[in-house]
C-alpha cells in the first residue's frame, strides 16, 4: 500500500470512529439512563459534550494546521479518543460521562480538522474531488454499521460498556495506518491570509449562511442521536430507523454532484428543507411502519445540508478559505450541543403532561416523543423561509459581484 493510499484509509477509519461514537452512544442512551438513573435532560448535557468538543478542536487544528501539522493534530485525535472511550466505561456516573464525551468530540474534530485538508493535499483534481467525498461517505455509513452494531450486541443483551469497547477498534486501525508514516506539505502555502479570511467572515451573506447552519445542524443531528429515547415506543426499531436514514444519506451523497450541479446549493437545500419538514413532521404523528417512511423523508432533506453548506461557502465565499469553512462547521455543531440539553428537557416536560393526563408505559413515552418531535419541526420550518430567500438573494446576485464583494 503506497503512502497517500495508506493516509487516505487511515483517514476514513478515523471518520468511522466518529461515526460510531455518535450512532452507538444514541443506541445505548437508554441503557446509560437505566445504569446512571439520569433523566432526558443529564442525557441532553452528556449528547451536548460530543457537539461542543467538535467545534472546538475543528475550529483551533483548522486555524493553525498549517503551522502544527495534519500528524500532530491526529496524534491527539488518537489520545483523545481512547481516553474518552476508557472514560466512558469507567465514568462510574454523570460528571465522568460529561468528562468522556468531551473528550469524544475533541478526537471527532481533530479528525475533521486534519484529513480534509491532508486529503486535499495529496491529491489533486478529480482525483481529490473523488476522494473527498468518499471519504464524507464514511460518516452516515459508519453510524449504518453503529447502529446495526449497537442493535445487534443490545438484542445479544450485551451491556452497554461492551459496545463502547467496539468504538476502539476503528480508533486503532487508523493509529496503525497512521504509524511512521510521511505526511504531505501543504500545496498552497500562500494560501489567503488569516486576516483576509477573517473580513470575508464579517459579511452579511457569510453571517446569513452560518445562522442557516445553527438550524441544518440541529435538524440533522437533534432527532438521530435522540432516536433511541423518541422512537422506542412507536412500534418502530429505533436503530433500523437511524441505519435507515443514514444509509440512505451515504447513497444520496455518493450522487450529489450531479443534482447540486442542475439546482446549485441554494435550490438544493431549500428542497432539503422541505423534505425535512415533512420528514419531522410525519415522525410526529406516525407509528409502526410509517415511522420508515418518515425516515426516507427526514433522510432526503437532511442529506444534503452538511456538505452543501460547507460547499457553498466554499464557492460563493471563497475569501474565508479554510478557515471560513471550519468556523461554519463549527457554528453547526455549537449549536448542536445548546440545543441537545433543551431537547432532553422538551421530553421530561412531555413525559410529565402525558403522566398528567392519565398516561403510563409505552403510551406515555410515545406521546412525550412525539410531542418532542412537533417541537423540532420549527427548525427546518425556519430553514424553508431562510432558504427562500438565500435562493432569491443569490439569483439577483452576479456570481462576479458575489466574488468581488466578498
Amino acid at each position: 500500500m503506497n503512502n497517500k493510499l495508506r493516509l487516505f484509509y487511515g483517514s476514513c477509519f478515523a471518520l468511522i470512529t466518529t461515526a460510531f461514537s455518535f450512532s452507538i452512544r444514541a443506541g445505548i442512551l437508554p441503557q446509560l439512563a437505566e445504569t446512571f438513573q439520569l433523566n432526558a435532560t443529564q442525557l441532553g448535557f452528556i449528547n451536548s459534550m460530543w457537539f461542543l468538543g467538535f467545534p472546538i478542536s475543528m475550529v483551533i487544528g483548522g486555524l493553525f494546521y498549517y503551522q502544527i501539522g495534519p500528524k500532530r493534530i491526529m496524534i491527539f485525535a488518537f489520545f483523545a479518543h481512547t481516553l474518552g472511550i476508557l472514560l466512558t466505561i469507567y465514568s462510574g456516573g454523570y460528571t465522568g460521562l460529561l468528562i468522556s464525551t468531551l473528550l469524544l468530540g475533541l478526537g471527532n474534530g481533530c479528525t475533521e480538522a486534519a484529513c480534509n485538508p491532508m486529503i486535499a493535499d495529496s491529491y489533486s483534481g478529480k482525483q481529490m474531488n473523488t476522494l473527498l467525498n468518499r471519504f464524507h461517505m464514511w460518516f452516515p455509513g459508519g453510524i449504518v454499521i453503529g447502529s446495526l452494531v449497537s442493535l445487534g450486541m443490545t438484542q445479544l443483551k450485551l451491556g452497554w460498556e461492551a459496545q463502547i469497547w467496539i468504538i476502539l477498534l476503528p480508533t486503532l486501525v487508523y493509529a496503525f495506518l497512521f504509524y511512521k508514516q510521511q505526511f504531505p506539505e501543504p500545496q498552497h502555502k500562500e494560501s489567503v491570509s488569516v486576516v483576509e479570511n477573517l473580513k470575508a467572515m464579517i459579511t452579511p451573506l457569510f453571517i446569513f449562511i452560518a445562522a442557516c447552519m445553527s438550524l441544518t445542524a440541529i435538524s440533522e443531528f437533534g432527532p438521530q442521536q435522540w432516536t433511541g429515547i423518541i422512537m422506542a415506543a412507536s412500534g418502530a426499531e429505533p436503530m433500523v430507523v437511524l441505519a435507515l436514514v443514514t444509509g440512505l444519506m451515504a447513497v444520496g451523497r455518493y450522487f450529489g454532484g450531479e443534482i447540486v450541479g442542475k439546482f446549485d446549493q441554494t435550490g438544493v437545500l431549500l428542497g432539503s428543507a422541505v423534505f425535512a419538514t415533512i420528514g419531522i413532521y410525519l415522525f410526529s404523528t406516525q407509528t409502526g411502519g410509517m415511522v420508515y417512511v418518515a425516515a426516507i423523508f427526514f433522510a432526503i432533506g437532511v442529506c444534503y445540508f452538511w456538505p452543501n453548506m460547507i460547499g457553498f461557502v466554499a464557492e460563493k465565499i471563497p475569501k474565508s478559505g479554510a478557515f471560513g469553512m471550519s468556523v461554519v462547521g463549527a457554528v453547526g455543531m455549537f449549536s448542536t450541543s445548546i440545543w441537545n440539553p433543551v431537547i432532553g428537557r422538551w421530553i421530561d416536560e412531555g413525559r410529565v403532561r402525558a403522566a398528567a393526563n392519565g398516561l403510563t408505559g409505552s403510551e406515555l413515552e410515545l406521546a412525550a416523543g412525539q410531542e418532542t418531535m412537533k417541537f423540532m419541526i420549527i427548525f427546518p420550518g425556519v430553514l424553508i423561509i431562510l432558504f427562500a430567500i438565500l435562493w432569491f438573494w443569490v439569483r439577483k446576485t452576479r456570481p462576479g459581484v458575489v466574488r468581488a464583494a466578498h
